[in-house]
């Protein structure tokens, strides 16, 4: 019977799920299985789990979120009868300046990273709310929490400070960075695949429906896009991006926004979406063709807001030897793609179209300064890595009789 390690990413309307096995997860890369429960809020919840077929669900209660999850983990059950689960790893989006490699949850650490909820509203409660749950349904089922924020420790103060009142540093007020997951993965399989650049000049691009950039020297984060918060870098879906704070104190004076009216703003309101008016989605909007001036205006605005964003990390950087793509649109939307890179030939890089069409590996043409690629990203795997060595180091503390603090 092997044991199995669930992870949970779990949003404000989706819980993805994949499941390794933990005594090959350190070198196999390829979940046993995933998928994904999705619309727990709307009105066609559902479970969508390769190569099962698709399951309708009816999230009856108060709180469809519990009943998603509970959904999910009878599911799990049924399909892994022959396994043990040994752990569950989540992606907690935010761990302050307290926690940043993987740590086993217990009451005190689950306070702690509940202390962060204001840091990150938006997402941190989901992965938290499943944790608890998880205690309450498996008390003996060991969790692991890997943080979002954690890849990007190795940033100098330079790049975390605001340019706030010194008290704001000294209440936890500085740049965090997200994706850091993502950028970690990043970190593994890059010098794998291109070993005479990776630990240079290397910038990553993760668009997404959230998107930020990273630069990396060493295969180290020096810099990132994103900062305090979720909303700050690129130009995303729903969100804003960088904003400057005068035009939503105007906006909150002007229309009497609360905060949490401006919150809904920025976070859902804008970006792609609310340029556009029609999506949030960039395959939508490049459907849709040129005779919106709407959509083109969105479309141009946030290949924009990209280039300037990789202009500063390079400046950061002192050049560019590596440029990544990876998530959903980095991985999937040629056009995106090209209309970036359309932009960046002051730093010598050049396209291989038909390359860039076919979303090979390698997109740069034989004449270009820095390589360009295409990278698929595994947060999950990430994640699932830590579990094995932390619960083995969890069973050694209970066998010698201590209470280790098992958090960096």
């Amino acid at each position: 019977m092997s044991a199995l390690v669930l992870v949970l990413n779990c949003g404000s309307s989706s819980i993805k799920f994949a499941l390794f096995d933990s005594a090959t997860v350190p070198r196999v890369r390829v979940p046993f299985w995933s998928g994904e429960v999705v619309e727990i809020t709307g009105p066609k919840p559902r479970l969508l789990a390769p190569p099962d077929e698709p399951l309708d669900l009816v999230l009856a209660g108060e709180r469809p979120y519990h009943a998603a999850l509970a959904a999910l983990l009878e599911r799990l059950e049924r399909r892994t009868v022959e396994h043990h689960l040994l752990a569950v790893a989540h992606r907690v989006v935010h761990g302050g300046t307290k926690y940043f490699d993987p740590v086993l949850v217990n009451a005190h650490v689950l306070a702690d990273l509940r202390s962060y909820i204001p840091l990150a509203p938006l997402h941190q409660p989901f992965a938290l709310d499943a944790i608890e749950l998880l205690f309450t349904a498996r008390p003996g089922l060991a969790q692991v929490a890997c943080f979002d924020t954690g890849f990007h420790r190795t940033m100098p103060d330079v790049e975390k400070m605001l340019p706030l009142p010194y008290s704001a540093w000294q209440r936890g007020l500085r740049r965090y960075g997200f994706h850091g997951l993502s950028y970690e993965f990043m970190s593994v399989v890059l010098p794998e695949h291109y070993p005479a650049r990776a630990r240079g000049r290397t910038l990553v691009a993760h668009l997404g429906s959230g998107a930020s950039l990273c630069a990396m020297r060493d295969l180290e984060s020096l810099a990132t896009t994103m900062g305090f918060s979720v909303l700050d870098g690129v130009m995303m879906g729903t969100r804003s991006g960088a904003l400057d704070p005068g035009a939503l104190l105007y906006l909150m004076e002007q229309d009497h926004l609360s905060p949490a009216a401006a919150s809904a703003l920025l976070y859902h309101e804008s970006g792609l979406l609310g340029v556009s008016g029609v999506s949030s989605d960039p395959r939508a909007l490049l459907a849709a063709g040129d005779n919106n001036p709407r959509i083109n205006a969105a479309l141009a605005l946030y290949v924009r807001r990209i280039v300037r964003e990789v202009g500063a990390l390079v400046a950061v950087l002192g050049g560019l030897d590596l440029l990544v793509f990876t998530a959903g649109i980095g991985e999937h939307n040629p056009e995106i793609r090209r209309r970036v890179c359309a932009e960046l030939g002051f730093l010598g890089v050049a396209l291989d179209a038909a390359a860039n069409t076919a979303n090979a590996a390698v997109i740069s043409s034989a004449a270009s300064g820095p390589t360009v690629v295409v990278e698929p990203t595994n947060e999950e795997w990430i994640a699932a890595r830590a579990v094995p060595a932390l619960c083995a180091l969890s069973g050694s503390a209970r066998a010698a009789g201590t209470d280790r603090d098992t958090h960096a």
